[in-house]
């Protein structure tokens, strides 16, 4: 355990088999199999300028930058604190030539975007891990970081307002979401997005998915697509070849392929 300047107790914790270490707060949000997922469905390219919404320390945007070389990211991030450690992060993975990050509320208006660097248009890519409990219909944390990562009352809609600003024409917005509130995030991409592809995943065979990785292109009026589900643990409770080759080994989910 280090205790940091302000005080905040952190631990190191190794992800994608060793291959990120992430300096983190040792109590509230933990980074997940959530981010590391998220990462492995961005269908980048070297050279794309990509951006991680509510990154947190930094997780999704890191380990997608480990997985595509050249990507350049940019880390959004509400909680000072939480910034300051995304940034000592990229520095001691390595990838302070095409990383940063920015403290700013993802809910903030063009011009403040613009003075961080995030002008209209500026990016190819989106990605985000938002808040996707209701308080209303949960039971929030007393953690108040547990509590901002996991909880709004606004529901989506605000970060898809930023996406929707940050995306050049046919750009794309990549996401994980709650499964049983599909139905939702489908209605609220459909004033400005299209082609939306979703993938499933599922805690173990023959369960219903708890999670399902969704992408959409601004502008587009394509097609809902379903791909097939993503299981991460077979019956014995041991994790799945798929689930390995992603969490530990840094392989690429069929989103990321399209």
């Amino acid at each position: 355990m280090t205790r940091e300047p302000n005080g905040l107790a952190t631990t190191d914790d190794a992800v994608l088999g060793g291959r990120l270490v992430l300096r983190q707060p040792r109590r509230g949000h933990r980074v997940g199999h959530d981010a590391i997922l998220l990462a492995a469905a961005i269908g980048a390219a070297s050279g794309e300028r990509a951006v991680d919404l509510g990154a947190g320390v930094g997780a999704a945007g890191l380990a997608l930058a480990a997985r595509v070389p050249g990507v350049a990211v940019t880390l959004v991030e509400l909680d000072p604190a939480l910034a300051a450690l995304a940034d000592d992060n990229i520095r001691r993975n390595g990838f302070a030539e095409l990383l940063r990050a920015v403290t700013l509320d993802v809910a903030a208006g063009a011009r403040a975007f613009a003075a961080a660097g995030l002008p209209p248009g500026s990016a190819d890519r989106v990605l985000m891990n938002p808040p996707f409990n209701d308080p209303a219909k949960s039971n929030p944390s007393p953690d108040a970081g547990r509590r901002r990562a996991h909880v709004s009352a606004a529901g989506i809609a605000p970060w898809l307002r930023s996406v929707g600003r940050l995306l050049c024409a046919g750009g794309t917005i990549t996401l994980i979401w709650r499964a049983d509130d599909l139905a939702d995030l489908l209605a609220a991409f459909a004033p400005g997005f299209g082609a939306v592809t979703v993938q499933p995943v599922h805690p173990r065979p023959g369960e219903p998915a708890i999670r399902v990785l969704a992408r959409a292109t601004k502008g587009s009026r394509a097609p809902l697509s379903l791909l097939p589900g993503l299981t991460l643990a077979a019956a014995d409770g041991r994790p799945s070849p798929e689930a390995e080759a992603v969490l530990r080994h840094g392989a690429s989910l069929p989103l990321a392929n399209l």
